[in-house]
């Protein structure tokens, strides 16, 4: 993890490691003062890929982690942030946020509003079937956001998986190139396994709208589908009105960007804290505590190169579309700014 040392402390509180803001990664462990052995086909093929810096050559990362300069600035709601730059910038961050899942609610932009339209005239697999696949490519932050869906969209009647070879995918994108169609595969399994992918997302009609995120979010435990896109296609058909449901925690775990920059933000690496923590700063800004999950991810962002620190955001299909006011003076004043 990027911001943790070794002593499961947050990096920049840890006497022993906070003068080397640096991340080691190394897929190899050192071993010490072994006699040298003759060269093998096998070491030498391993020697070429670490030449040529491939992934089975244990080959050393540093990474450097940026952070603006601490000025003071404290905050009980978020004790991980020590500069008021980044709490303001996670502030405007929880304002666009929030302004984008009002944007869906009201007036769903390009294919979300298809989404919406679709399965309110009843065709229902189809309009999950285009908010799966906005969800798993990701929309690209241009003139055109959904250019790569489009491009690559199938009909979920005809049972045609895409396509992806060559296809535009978006900066929160979940797909692995690697892994081709497995992926969608799995989701068509998974759908026919549960009747449908609307009886699969809509569980027991008793759910509350919590329950049904929580449970749908774990059969959606698929290979390749990572916690961010399950979090985010169930929140945007919440959004949409294609199903009652609402998140009650951020889902929080693993090495996604979202659950390391929320260690980052609340300076701790334990789940249950860390959503504490989320659910108590969602509450203090009156904020959807949704608002938290692409706020969280924008925030951890790295500055452009050659810039002085301005960082590119995901918009998710709101191009255009600026932070909510009111919700950045609700934040700003949680956090004391």
């Amino acid at each position: 993890m990027p911001t943790f040392c070794r002593h499961n402390r947050f990096l920049a509180n840890c006497p022993i490691c906070s003068a080397d803001q640096v991340e080691v990664v190394s897929n190899r462990r050192t071993s010490t003062a072994q006699p040298a052995r003759p060269a093998t086909a096998s070491a030498t093929a391993r020697g070429r890929a670490a030449a040529r810096g491939g992934r089975g050559a244990g080959a050393l990362r540093v990474r450097q982690v940026a952070r603006e300069q601490e000025d003071g600035f404290r905050s009980e709601l978020i004790p991980g942030v020590k500069a008021s730059a980044a709490a303001e910038r996670l502030a405007e961050e929880l304002a666009f946020a929030a302004a984008r899942l009002a944007l869906l609610a009201d007036d769903p932009p390009g294919l979300y509003a298809e989404v919406a339209d679709a399965a309110a005239a009843g065709a229902r697999e189809e309009a999950l079937w285009l908010a799966f696949l906005i969800a798993y490519l990701g929309p690209l932050d241009d003139e055109d956001p959904f250019a790569g869906v489009r491009a690559a969209r199938t009909s979920w009647a005809g049972g045609e998986l895409p396509q992806l070879d060559g296809v535009p995918l978006g900066p929160r994108t979940v797909h692995d190139p690697a892994r081709g169609t497995e992926t969608l595969a799995a989701y068509r399994a998974w759908a026919e396994r549960a009747g449908s992918q609307d009886a699969g997302f809509a569980g027991e009609p008793a759910w509350t709208p919590e329950r049904r995120f929580a449970r749908a979010y774990e059969r959606l435990a698929l290979p390749g589908l990572h916690r961010d896109a399950r979090f985010d296609l169930l929140v945007t058909l919440g959004q949409l009105g294609v199903h009652d449901m609402q998140a009650a925690t951020l889902q929080l775990g693993g090495a996604d960007d979202t659950t390391v920059a929320a260690k980052r933000v609340f300076g701790i690496a334990d789940t249950l804290l860390l959503e504490r923590r989320a659910g108590e700063l969602a509450a203090a800004a009156e904020l959807p505590l949704a608002a938290l999950d692409l706020a969280l991810w924008n925030w951890s962002r790295p500055p452009r190169p050659g810039t002085a620190g301005e960082r590119d955001r995901a918009t998710l299909g709101a191009v255009g579309l600026e932070p909510d006011a009111d919700a950045y003076a609700r934040a700003a004043a949680a956090l004391g700014l």
